[in-house]
């Protein structure tokens, strides 16, 4: 089989599977999103000597992450008071109730037009060379200073714009933490550009910042896979002739060994949960089917068997036993799901249109896929499922192709592949469908995945 007809059958099987005839309604989208926001206020900050001049990219990022977390509802800054208290000591209790102190009294935030439920306020300050945040959270709809305040703390940077924005971070990560969110810090999204000349890996922060090529085989690289610690990336590549899995240390840069048994198709990896193992689809025995393997390739063992092509399998990260993966046993290719050892496989999509794609949500119980249900062969949407009742959401509509969705580690995020803008390119949105972000913009860009960054 020449490399043109491998990557034609191997991109073929990557766009598809459909789904059931059961009624849609957002009880998914409630399960990861919710239906309630606290309506949060978050004034620019003020900085002291030099690091005023810091302060615009710090206010950008406190409040895009605290915006983009999808917990809030935010506060438009032009309804805010003139005064804004910078700490403790600046904020006033009225001598009648319902009196303005002009924006230092608790109930200038939680009265109109602000409306506020919650206050993030601070300044920073040079200390030795850093730059140093004192990040407050009120509840402002409390009576007293005493009982309003849930956060006090002290955050450290460099002496630079990336300390500014990392002390931001930081301060946001500990508000999100309040409502049991997960900062997105320190997390990378992983995917393939071609705007070299050739398919490469790259990777970027989650604001789209920050773009670095990781590969230069100067070949066809694809498919992405990021180790649950970040320390690893799993990849398809053509670089030595026919398909096969390379694995790259992100650390490091280096390219670690791995075993490919002979076969014109090693392709679509995935890591275990516990980040020991790899699974993957190879044609070894006739048809594409799926393997698990230690990190090297060694302790080979095949899990499917059937006389179809089964590729991109995805271990449930919650049970490391639920194996989601794409087959055409039944005809059209479907999204199936196996124990581990390859017993009690079951379709989850009923053969309307077509499906891929499948993408675990951390939490074990949701799975986002791309399927071409009510659409000609082709223009996929991306879809979530609550795997157990079967029940669905759409969360693209009618925008061109749209596939590859890859959760953020928080589970109310996702990362996709659109055709909206006219070439292929990576956006996020969260998991209702809302706040879609354009990330890349050079070339055509594939396949993201997101996933912790090495070191972090």
């Amino acid at each position: 089989m020449n490399k043109k007809l491998i990557f034609a059958t191997l991109a073929a099987l990557l766009f598809a599977i459909p789904v059931t005839t059961w009624a849609q309604d957002n009880t998914v989208i409630i399960k990861l999103v919710g239906s309630q926001k606290p309506v949060m206020a978050v004034p620019d900050l003020r900085g002291s000597g030099t690091t005023q001049n810091f302060m615009g990219a710090f206010n950008d990022t406190l409040f895009g992450d605290l915006q983009n977390s999808g917990l809030f509802t935010m506060a438009p800054k032009g309804m805010y008071p003139l005064q804004v208290p910078q700490r403790p000591e600046d904020f006033r209790q009225p001598a009648r109730p319902g009196e303005s102190m002009g924006g230092l009294a608790l109930a200038d935030w939680a009265s109109p037009p602000v409306s506020a439920n919650f206050l993030a306020t601070g300044y920073t300050a040079e200390q030795n060379g850093q730059i140093v945040l004192y990040g407050w959270l009120f509840d402002v709809g409390q009576p007293n200073l005493a009982n309003a305040q849930i956060l006090g703390k002290r955050y450290f940077g460099s002496g630079d714009e990336a300390g500014a924005r990392s002390v931001a971070h930081q301060f946001a990560a500990d508000i999100l933490a309040h409502w049991g969110g997960i900062s997105l810090y320190g997390t990378k999204i992983y995917f393939v550009s071609n705007r070299t000349g050739h398919k490469e890996i790259w990777s970027m922060d989650p604001d789209g910042s920050n773009q670095k090529q990781l590969t230069s085989f100067k070949s066809i690289s694809i498919m992405p896979a990021i180790s649950p610690d970040g320390s690893k990336l799993a990849f398809t590549s053509f670089a030595s002739g026919n398909p096969a899995i390379f694995i790259l240390s992100t650390e490091t840069g280096r390219r670690l060994p791995f075993y490919n048994q002979r076969a014109s198709l090693n392709a679509t990896p995935d890591f275990t949960p516990d980040g020991k193992q790899i699974l993957y689809a190879s044609s070894a025995s006739g048809y594409a089917q799926i393997y698990v393997a230690n990190l090297d390739g060694s302790n080979l063992r095949r899990i499917s068997s059937s006389r179809a092509i089964e590729v991109e399998p995805k271990v449930n990260p919650k049970t490391g036993n639920d194996i989601v993966f794409v087959s055409g046993r039944t005809g059209p290719q479907q999204i199936f799901r196996m124990n581990f050892d390859g017993t009690g496989v079951e379709r989850l999509t009923n053969g309307e249109g077509e499906a891929s794609n499948p993408s675990w949500n951390p939490n074990g119980e949701v799975m986002a896929f791309a399927w071409t249900r009510g659409f000609a062969t082709g223009n996929f949407n991306i879809f979530l499922m609550d795997v157990a009742s079967r029940d669905f959401n759409q969360l693209t509509h009618s925008e061109g192709r749209n596939e590859n969705p890859s959760w953020a580690p928080d589970g109310r995020h996702l990362v996709f592949m659109s055709t909206r803008s006219g070439t292929h390119q990576i956006y996020t949105m969260l998991a209702d469908g809302t706040q879609v972000h354009q990330l890349t913009s050079a070339g055509n860009n594939q396949t993201p995945v997101w996933g912790k960054a090495p070191n972090f």
